[in-house]
């Protein structure tokens, strides 16, 4: 199996094991409900898979846990999110608990990210 079928496999395998703040949003987000983007889940980029991806929007969402807060994580996440803007994409970060305590204010934030469309 090459590189790409391995990180489809694997989005696929974190599509089915969604933590609680990835279903909350996505169930916001999907089918266009969201200034009529499209978005997409768990889907590879390079070699990183991100969480959520307007491709039309060029806009990245990601959802932290408490790992992302450890100092290797740290490291990983600005590496990774430096990659991604090189590609002209943005990056929304959002810490899980953000999303599950105030959904309302993180739909806000993504809504203005996408320009109010």
């Amino acid at each position: 199996m090459n590189n790409s079928n391995k990180l489809k496999e694997y989005a696929r395998r974190l599509r089915e094991n969604a933590t609680d703040a990835e279903r909350l949003l996505w169930f916001r987000i999907r089918r266009k409900q969201l200034c009529a983007v499209q978005f997409y889940r768990q889907r590879p980029i390079g070699r990183y898979i991100v969480d959520f991806y307007a491709y039309s929007a060029k806009l990245v969402v990601e959802l932290d846990g408490s790992q992302h807060f450890e100092p290797e994580q740290e490291v990983y996440d600005k590496k990774r999110s430096a990659f991604l803007e090189s590609r002209g994409l943005r990056v929304l970060r959002f810490n899980n608990l953000d999303v599950l305590k105030n959904i309302d204010g993180v739909l806000e934030i993504i809504y203005e990210a996408l320009g109010g469309i």
